[in-house]
């Protein structure tokens, strides 16, 4: 085993959190010695497969074991003040996506981190996906030249999740696209060179996850959502602006009529056109149209980079693959949609 390890514990102890906890495992130089979580019968599940200490009240845990970092896989509006907390404990903090509720939350979590000398590494794995990776890279040595304009999507025909709060906006701030959008969005943004955001336009609307018949009716994956309770919107579409003139159109969905499903994007550039799905490079040579299509990609699995990099980064000072100023951008774009879609104009960032 390696001399170093990390010293990891869990605040909030439900599905994303076990996922976490099985791509841990798999190093050597990284120990789980606790969660913290409310639920009994979850606690349980924790001190049988993992023998680590449990807790209801995630401050008794930071006092008593002292982590060198905690991994936040609560509720999106549980992310900020955990986040905080852990920081002035002496934790990093490892947070799921998105980084908080809005971008406000997400700085007072940087000052936090930089006044305490703290890390923040923010959940994303998208952008560690191998096709991501290879448009990146190209991005990075001109291949494009400028880049002009990208589209993103993620799609769901029939999606909306029937467990956990993700139909409640003031639990998680919003639906589709604080959920999945934010997703897509950053793998397409990081994938364009991580541009820094000057205005946003947008809009939301909510037509199939507050009507019970919709819920009852449709044979889905995931049948009879709470309608009751669903606050939270189906479909968002946005316009992003960025600083070097360029424009970014995200759209998602957890529940819409079409063919398309899953994660794509496509950028043009002056020079070079790209697309997720089917991978390809389109651009001119020698005369020609060609699409450029990789004869190899490395079969690297994004939760191993993702797990891995926070890992070094935290333990042995190596770069922050995800790193929390990403994360507050993030949310700006995401903000600026949902601000935009309220007062019915652009929005500046």
């Amino acid at each position: 085993m390696s001399e170093k390890v990390l010293k990891i514990a869990f605040i909030g102890g439900g599905g994303i959190a076990k996922n976490h906890a099985k791509w841990l495992s798999k190093f050597d130089d990284v120990r789980i010695v606790a969660v913290a979580e409310v639920s009994a019968e979850t606690n349980t599940w924790w001190e049988t497969e993992y023998d680590v200490p449990t807790f209801t009240d995630y401050h008794k845990m930071l006092a008593e074991i002292k982590p060198d970092a905690v991994d936040i896989c609560t509720p999106n509006f549980l992310h900020y003040q955990p986040g905080i907390d852990a920081l002035k404990a002496g934790a990093h903090v490892f947070v799921e996506k998105p980084m908080a509720m809005n971008a406000d939350e997400c700085q007072e979590m940087i000052d936090v981190a930089q006044e305490t000398g703290r890390k923040i590494v923010v959940g994303f794995q998208h952008r560690f996906e191998p096709r991501v990776q290879y448009i990146s890279n190209a991005v990075e040595a001109g291949r494009f030249g400028k880049i002009m304009y990208t589209r993103v999507s993620v799609y769901r025909r029939r999606g909306i999740p029937n467990w956990g709060v993700f139909g409640r906006k003031d639990l998680q701030g919003g639906g589709c696209l604080i959920d999945i959008g934010v997703h897509a969005l950053d793998m397409a943004w990081y994938a364009i060179g991580r541009p820094k955001p000057v205005a946003v336009s947008g809009n939301t609307w909510t037509y199939i996850g507050d009507d019970a018949d919709k819920a009852g009716d449709v044979a889905c994956m995931w049948p009879k959502w709470d309608t009751e309770t669903y606050t939270v919107e189906d479909l968002a579409v946005g316009q992003i602006r960025f600083e070097d003139g360029s424009i970014l159109a995200l759209e998602t969905s957890f529940a819409m009529h079409g063919q398309e499903e899953g994660y794509n994007f496509s950028i043009f550039g002056e020079n070079a056109g790209a697309s997720l799905s089917p991978l390809k490079i389109y651009t001119d040579d020698f005369g020609h149209q060609v699409d450029v299509t990789p004869a190899f990609l490395p079969n690297e699995e994004i939760w191993d980079v993702k797990v891995r990099g926070m890992i070094d980064h935290f333990l042995n000072d190596g770069p922050n693959l995800s790193p929390g100023e990403d994360g507050l951008l993030v949310q700006q774009m995401l903000d600026g949609i949902y601000r935009s879609a309220d007062v019915g104009r652009e929005v500046q960032i």
